[in-house]
């Protein structure tokens, strides 16, 4: 879900031009801690928090849990956002229900990515469902997940669920079987850093595609997908996908903790095509419990881009090789 340069600011309203607002509010500003984050060079963002939960390093990464005053417990792996408790769901939601209400009959799923448990604790919810397998190379980062963010402590101790601690294109080529639904729950591609070869023509030709049963579906967040962002990585993932499956289904929502529309893509060899009503029928016979955010009409609503959104698609010409890729701004390190 993207990486980006972040750190913990005491004070980011201090002697810069505001001295004339009311001086109570000047003082409570300077008590606060922020969690501020690079969006571009000229571009940040900054969330008050009531504390810092919890900070760690892995072998690979950087990890935080704070304790946010406007999104509640937020995830932060590399000084990126990963997660934020009160709007997780949209993310999660999209990622996982829409790829698995249009298969057939949904068994087997295996997820690239997904440490903190959410997107299988999304895919368990589905009655159908006899195995998730869950590939997450940092073992630190999934210890954390499991001990702190406990909405997700039942989908860990679930039975169905096969932990595996690994490089998921390892994995997957290790592996034998083949499964109903694949999803990528990456890390944006980053340059300098190892998931952007999770998003090339090769892995989806010669790793994903072969790995999907008949009727299988491949589906993969593809970063932001905004009026001003969509360019970044998101068109040139659709056309890669393009050139691999016959059907491929680009779908956005905002998400309010990333300041920005994102992006999913679905893809298949067999047609992707419901009906609004087909999707809700489908929801009340095989998922467990309510979803917050999906039904079939928000989703229909999500496969529409606007105007600019759209012609970027159709007329996007890039393909994502590890010779040529494209990369998300910043460089993941916290301060």
């Amino acid at each position: 879900m993207g990486e980006a340069v972040g750190f913990l600011h005491s004070n980011v309203f201090s002697n810069n031009g505001y001295d004339n607002r009311d001086q109570v509010y000047e003082d409570n500003q300077k008590k606060l801690c922020w969690y501020e984050e690079d969006l571009d060079d000229d571009l940040k963002w900054s969330y008050a928090l009531n504390r810092v939960l919890h900070r760690g390093t892995s072998e690979y990464q950087e990890i935080a849990l704070l304790d946010t005053k406007h999104f509640g417990k937020v995830l932060v792996i590399d000084g990126k956002m990963q997660s934020a408790e009160r709007d997780e769901f949209i993310y999660h939601e999209c990622l996982i229900h829409p790829a698995l209400l249009y298969h057939p009959n949904p068994r087997t799923v295996f997820i690239m990515g997904g440490g903190e448990g959410s997107t299988a604790r999304e895919v368990l919810k589905h009655k159908t469902i006899e195995k998730v397998v869950m590939c997450d190379i940092d073992q630190e980062v999934v210890d954390f997940c499991r001990r702190y963010l406990t909405v997700n402590q039942e989908a860990f101790r679930d039975e169905k669920l096969h932990l595996v601690i690994n490089d998921a294109k390892a994995e997957l080529e290790a592996r034998n079987e083949k499964f109903d639904l694949i999803v990528g729950d990456l890390a944006d591609p980053v340059e300098g850093g190892p998931c952007y070869k999770l998003y090339t023509k090769s892995f989806y030709e010669h790793v994903i595609k072969p790995k999907l049963n008949a009727n299988g579906i491949f589906v993969t967040q593809a970063g932001p997908a905004g009026f001003h962002s969509h360019k970044e990585v998101f068109s040139s993932i659709y056309n890669t996908l393009k050139h691999v499956f016959k059907y491929v289904l680009p779908y956005t929502a905002h998400v309010p903790s990333f300041v920005d529309t994102w992006g999913w893509i679905m893809a298949s060899d067999q047609p992707l095509t419901l009906e609004a009503k087909q999707i809700d029928s489908r929801i009340e016979e095989r998922i467990k419990g309510e979803l917050l955010y999906i039904n079939g009409a928000t989703f229909l609503s999500s496969t529409t881009m606007n105007k600019t959104v759209y012609q970027s698609l159709l007329k996007e010409t890039h393909i994502y090789t590890e010779e040529d890729a494209r990369f998300i701004y910043g460089h993941g390190k916290a301060c």
